[in-house]
C-alpha cells in the first residue's frame, strides 16, 4: 500500500510539471537555498575575447587574488574541451547585505612586462567573466535607445593613446525567496509531497531563505587615492566614498604604477522564478531566434522538395505497376526494348572503387548522425541546459563512444553485402570505422593545441587530458566498434536482388559532367540548415547563448529527409542516363553541404568576425570550421547513400529483368 502511495505522489509530481514549469528541477540543478548573512562567493572563469578566440587565465592579469589561494573548480570534460577554467576570485558577498567602498586590494606596481600584457588585452578586448551561483555576471548598456545585454565586462578601454582599467565593480544580485517543499505539496493536495523535492539548507529552519536568480554588474573606472589605501586590509570600507560612473574613465595604468581595486554590492528582491532565471541571457542582443523565417524558408524547401520525390516515385512506380501487368510474352518483348534504368540491371549493385573506403565513411557517419540525433534530443528535454556548463560536450562524447557499435555493425555488414557475404577483411574495416573519423579529429585538434599551447592560452587541452582522451578512444571506442563490427560479420549480407556481369558495361558519355549535378544537390539540405546555422555559429564564435534545441532537433529532422530526397532523385537521374557508378555519387550528392557550409564559415569569418585578428585566430576557427564541415559530409552522406542503396535494392527487387 505504501508503494501505491509513492506511485501517486510520483504522478502527481509529473502532473504538475506538465501543468507548469515552476518548480521543474532537472537533476543536478536544484536550487541552493542561502540564508541572510551566509557567504556568496564570486568565481571568475577564463578572460575571452572574440578578436583572438584564445582564452586566458584571469589570473594571468594583475587582478587581485583571494587570501585562501587559487583553487580551480570542479570540472568536468566538457569543460576542459570548450577551454573554460573556473577559479575562485576575492569577491565574496553576504546575502541581503548591501555593502560599498569596499576595497579588494592594491597591486604591486606594474613591470615593464605587466604593463605591456595589460595594454594588450585591453587591445584585443579581452572580457572578465565573474560568476555566481553559476550565473555569469550580465552586463547592460545602451545604443540607439536599445537595451544591449552582454556577459562579464572589458578589462579596460584605450580613449586617446591612453589605457584605462576597470577597477571598480558595482555589482546587484536579484534574489528570490525560498520556495519550501510545503508550497508544492500545498499545490498538489497532498503532505508527502515534501519527499519529491528535497530542501537546500538547513531543515526546520524559521530563518528566510533566498535564492540568486540574477547577478548583474556595472564596470567602472575609478582613480583611488593610493596613499589611503596603504594600511587597508582587504573587505575592509574605502575612507571616501566611490562614485561608480560607467560613462565615464579616470583610473588610467603606467608602468610602475599600482592599481587598486574596490567593488560594491546590492540586493534586490525579484519576482523572477529560480527555473527562469536564465531568460534574461536567453534574450541576449542577436540571440533570439527569427522563427517565422526560420519555418518560411524550411516549409518552402519541403515543399519543393517533396514535390520533386513524389512526381519521381509516381513515375517509377507507374514504370512498374504498367510492367507487371503485362504477360509472359510481353514482358520478353519489352525487356528486348529495355531502355533507361534498365539497361544497367547488370552492372547497378557492380562494387565500387574503394568499397572498404566508402563502408568505413558509411558506418562513421551513423555513428556522429547517432549522436547528434540523441545529444539534441536530451538537449531538448533539459538534461544539457547552459545551466549545466560542459554537459552538453561531454554528453557528446559519451554518446559517441557508445554508439561505436553503430559504427562497426553498419561498415562490417556493408563490406560483406558489396562482397556478396565474403567475411575477409572484416576486421581490418572495423578498425578503419575505430580509427578514421577520430584519427583526423585528433590530428587536427592536435595541430591546434600546439598552437594554443604556444599563446599560452587556457584554451589549450591539457597533456593529462590528451591522455584521458586516447584512453577513452582506444579503451571504449575502439573494443565498442570491433564488438559491433563481430556482430556485422555474424549477421546475414543483403542479398542483390539481380546478377552482376563479368565484363562492366560502358556508359555513355554525358551531356553535363555528374559530379557537377552531384556537387549542386548539396544547395538544397544547405539551404534547410542555413538560417539556424548562423545562430549556432554565433553561440560558438560569439559568446552568445544558444538554447533552442527543441527547434534544432525539428531542423535536423527536415534535413535528414531532404537529404535522402536529394539523394534518391540524383540516383534516379544517373540510373536513367544507363550512369551505374552511384555509390559514391549518392554518398556526396547530401554530402556536398559541407562544401556550402565551408564556405559559409569563410563568409563569417570575413564578414561577422571582423574584429578576429591575427593568422593564430584565423587558423583556429578554420581548423575547428573543417573538423564540424568533416562531421557534417559524414552524416549527411551517409543519409543520402543508405537512403539510395534501399531504393535501388527495392527498386531492382520491384521487376524480373533477365
Amino acid at each position: 500500500m505504501r508503494s501505491m502511495d509513492r506511485f501517486g505522489i510520483w504522478v502527481l509530481a509529473i502532473l504538475s510539471v506538465i501543468q507548469s514549469s515552476f518548480g521543474f528541477y532537472l537533476p543536478g540543478s536544484y536550487p541552493h537555498k542561502y540564508e541572510v548573512g551566509d557567504y556568496l562567493n564570486v568565481k571568475v572563469n577564463s578572460l575571452t575575447s572574440i578578436e583572438t578566440e584564445m582564452p586566458f587565465s584571469y589570473y594571468s592579469l594583475p587582478f587581485c587574488k583571494p587570501s585562501e589561494g587559487i583553487k580551480d573548480s570542479a570540472e568536468n570534460l566538457g569543460e576542459l574541451l570548450m577551454g573554460d577554467r573556473i577559479e575562485n576570485s576575492p569577491y565574496r558577498f553576504k546575502m541581503f547585505k548591501n555593502e560599498s567602498e569596499i576595497f579588494l586590494c592594491q597591486t604591486d606596481k606594474l613591470s615593464a612586462d605587466s604593463f605591456k600584457l595589460l595594454k594588450k588585452r585591453i587591445d584585443e578586448m579581452y572580457q572578465v567573466n565573474p560568476m555566481l551561483d553559476n550565473l555569469p555576471a550580465i552586463r547592460y548598456t545602451k545604443k540607439d535607445g536599445y537595451v544591449l545585454r552582454w556577459t562579464g565586462y572589458p578589462v579596460g578601454i584605450k580613449v586617446q593613446d591612453v589605457y584605462y582599467v576597470f577597477n571598480h565593480l558595482k555589482f546587484k544580485v536579484l534574489v528570490h525567496k525560498y520556495e519550501e517543499a510545503a508550497n508544492v505539496a500545498r499545490v498538489m493536495g497532498t503532505g508527502d509531497a515534501a519527499e519529491v523535492i528535497p530542501t537546500v539548507g538547513k531543515k526546520d529552519s524559521d530563518v528566510p531563505g533566498y535564492m540568486v536568480v540574477g547577478f548583474e554588474v556595472v564596470p567602472c573606472s575609478f582613480a583611488h587615492n593610493g596613499e589611503s589605501t596603504k594600511k587597508l586590509k582587504m573587505y575592509e570600507r574605502y575612507t571616501t566614498p566611490i562614485k561608480c560612473d560607467s560613462t565615464s574613465v579616470s583610473m588610467s595604468v603606467k608602468e610602475g604604477q599600482s592599481i587598486v581595486f574596490s567593488y560594491e554590492v546590492s540586493f534586490e528582491e525579484s519576482d523572477i522564478k529560480w527555473p527562469s532565471r536564465w531568460d534574461a541571457y536567453l534574450k541576449m542582443e542577436g540571440s533570439k531566434v527569427h522563427w517565422f523565417s526560420i519555418l518560411n524558408s524550411l516549409m518552402v524547401i519541403t515543399f519543393l522538395a517533396g514535390i520533386v520525390l513524389v512526381i519521381f516515385l509516381r513515375t517509377v512506380r507507374r514504370d512498374l505497376t504498367r510492367y507487371e501487368e503485362l504477360d509472359k510474352e510481353a514482358q520478353a518483348q519489352m525487356n528486348e526494348e529495355l531502355s533507361g534504368w534498365k539497361l544497367v540491371v547488370g552492372d547497378v549493385f557492380r562494387a565500387p572503387s574503394n568499397a572498404s573506403l566508402l563502408c568505413v565513411m558509411v558506418g562513421d557517419g551513423v555513428q556522429i548522425l547517432g549522436m547528434a540525433v540523441v545529444t539534441i534530443l536530451f538537449a531538448a528535454l533539459g538534461f544539457m541546459s547552459p545551466a549545466s556548463r560542459g554537459t552538453l560536450i561531454t554528453g557528446m562524447l559519451f554518446f559517441y563512444m557508445i554508439l561505436g557499435i553503430a559504427a562497426g555493425y553498419v561498415s562490417v555488414r556493408l563490406w560483406r553485402t558489396i562482397g556478396f557475404g565474403d567475411h575477409r577483411g572484416w576486421m581490418s574495416v572495423a578498425w578503419k570505422a575505430a580509427c578514421f573519423f577520430p584519427g583526423i579529429a585528433f590530428l587536427i585538434l592536435t595541430t591546434l593545441n600546439f598552437l594554443l599551447w604556444g599563446s599560452h592560452s587556457t584554451g589549450a587541452i591539457p597533456f593529462s587530458l590528451f591522455v584521458i582522451l586516447l584512453l577513452l578512444w582506444f579503451c571504449i571506442s575502439v573494443p565498442l566498434t570491433l564488438i559491433g563490427g563481430y556482430f556485422g560479420a555474424k549477421a546475414p549480407h543483403i542479398e542483390f536482388p539481380v546478377r552482376t556481369n563479368q565484363i562492366p558495361r560502358e556508359i555513355p558519355a554525358q551531356k553535363y559532367p555528374s559530379w557537377l549535378l552531384v556537387l549542386g544537390a548539396g544547395t538544397l539540405p544547405f539551404g534547410t540548415l542555413f538560417i539556424e546555422l548562423f545562430f549556432i555559429m554565433s553561440s560558438i564564435w560569439m559568446g552568445r547563448v544558444y538554447y533552442v534545441f527543441g527547434f534544432l532537433f525539428v531542423v535536423l529532422i527536415l534535413l535528414v529527409v531532404v537529404c535522402a530526397e536529394v539523394s534518391l532523385v540524383l540516383t534516379y537521374m544517373h540510373l536513367c542516363v544507363e550512369d551505374y557508378k552511384w555509390w559514391w555519387k549518392s554518398f556526396f550528392a547530401s554530402g556536398s553541404v559541407a562544401i556550402y557550409i565551408f564556405i559559409y564559415s569563410i563568409n563569417y569569418l570575413v564578414f561577422d568576425l571582423k574584429s578576429l585578428s591575427g593568422p593564430v585566430s584565423a587558423t583556429l576557427y578554420l581548423g575547428y570550421s573543417l573538423f564540424m564541415v568533416l562531421a557534417i559530409m559524414l552524416a549527411t552522406g551517409t543519409v543520402g547513400f543508405l537512403s539510395s542503396f534501399w531504393f535501388v535494392h527495392y527498386l531492382f527487387s520491384s521487376v524480373k529483368l533477365d
